[in-house]
């Protein structure tokens, strides 16, 4: 194995910054946690810094004395000299700012934030390349395409993202407009937090993957396909100009695409990670996504599209509804319907810089919330 790798994991007390502490844990010769930065969640990130003594800390509402660590502006934290990776599992538009900044750092970036790459691909991406730093991506998809990638050069053909189809596959819209919160939450296959279960369950999160897998990959819409596959073991696919096809099949577990950012270019041998059980498995079914059900897919794919600042009014409109139905101030096909208003309403700026792209991400949030009381 590689020498220390020290980490600032960012977001470590929501559902993916749990999970990689508990692949740092694994192997503690390997990493160091040199920070840790959460949003409220104070009673968990003060057991986490008991546990892993990282040097700093960062909460959201910056209050509190910490038994152990020093608070830092978020701004520092993800510039450190002596962090290695940062890894990226804040929710939603919060993760924007910091994945800025840590590409402006020349981190080597595990992305678990996809807004950040859906609303501001291009700036990230220059940013990345005047630096030297780079991303290493952790959605299970994008790690599957990244690991199919290797070594193939530019002869990709298209790329396939598989979704679970969440709790609701198959449910016709009529069935859909009395899902409760509670419902939506449990997704059959993932452990993930409220939102990204929320937005797997609209189809809404599969929408994103699509635009960030544009940017990551550098290749048209046009060439990705999103197909329903409900047992979640073929994560993606890449097909080839030649007809062959790679396709990256692993457990349904955010451990796995964790742990292989973590550790990469290297693969270690983790015995808490579950395995495939070949001989019990079944039938792999595929399926084309039901967009009459599921709308959001297509007004992600087209907000895209068109680039701008759709993709940050997107996400500022699927933040806002998502919230809302949470609370129980919308139903759940509402979702849906908000987003495409805040869309159509939308004035898109062609060549944004972060500034607007921040400020068309909070418009459309704030619309959305408004649509919905009036």
């Amino acid at each position: 194995m590689a020498g220390l790798r020290r980490i600032a994991v960012i977001g470590s007390t929501g559902s993916i910054g749990r999970q990689t502490l508990e692949i740092i844990r694994a192997f503690p010769d390997c990493f160091k946690v040199t920070a840790l930065a959460a949003g409220r969640n104070t009673v968990l990130l003060e057991e986490q810094a008991r546990e892993f003594k990282p040097r700093y800390l960062f909460v959201q509402n910056g209050s509190g004395r910490p038994e152990h660590g020093e608070f830092i502006s978020l701004e520092e934290m993800v510039s450190l000299p002596e962090v290695d990776i940062v890894l990226m599992a804040p929710a939603g538009l919060a993760g924007l700012k910091p994945t800025w900044l840590a590409a402006g750092a020349g981190k080597t970036i595990a992305l678990a934030n996809k807004e950040s790459l859906v609303m501001a691909g291009s700036l990230i991406k220059q940013k990345l390349a005047s630096s030297g730093g780079r991303i290493l991506p952790v959605d299970s998809e994008h790690s599957a395409i990244w690991q199919c990638l290797k070594g193939e050069g530019q002869a990709v053909e298209s790329i396939t993202l598989t979704a679970s189809g969440g709790p609701f596959l198959g449910y016709t819209p009529s069935r859909l407009a009395g899902v409760t919160p509670a419902q939506a939450l449990k997704h059959p296959s993932w452990l993930m937090g409220p939102k990204v279960t929320i937005d797997s369950a609209t189809l809404l999160n599969k929408g994103l993957e699509v635009i960030e897998a544009h940017h990551l990959f550098d290749i048209g819409y046009d060439k990705i396909r999103v197909l329903v596959h409900p047992s979640s073991l073929v994560h993606s696919m890449v097909e080839f100009v030649d007809g062959s096809i790679k396709a990256h099949l692993s457990y349904p577990d955010m451990r796995l695409p964790i742990q292989y950012a973590l550790s990469y270019p290297e693969r270690w041998a983790n015995p808490s990670l579950p395995r495939i059980d070949w001989a019990g498995l079944g039938n792999l079914t595929f399926e084309e996504p039901d967009v009459r059900s599921f709308p959001c897919l297509e007004l992600a794919v087209n907000a895209g599209r068109q680039g701008g600042t759709y993709p940050a009014a997107l996400c500022g409109a699927g933040e806002a509804a998502v919230e809302l139905f949470l609370n129980g101030e919308i139903s759940f096909p509402r979702i849906a319907g908000l987003i495409e208003q805040v869309l159509d309403e939308h004035n898109s700026c062609r060549n944004p810089d972060l500034d607007t792209i921040e400020k068309a991400a909070i418009t459309a949030r704030n619309r959305a919330i408004t649509i919905s009381r009036e």
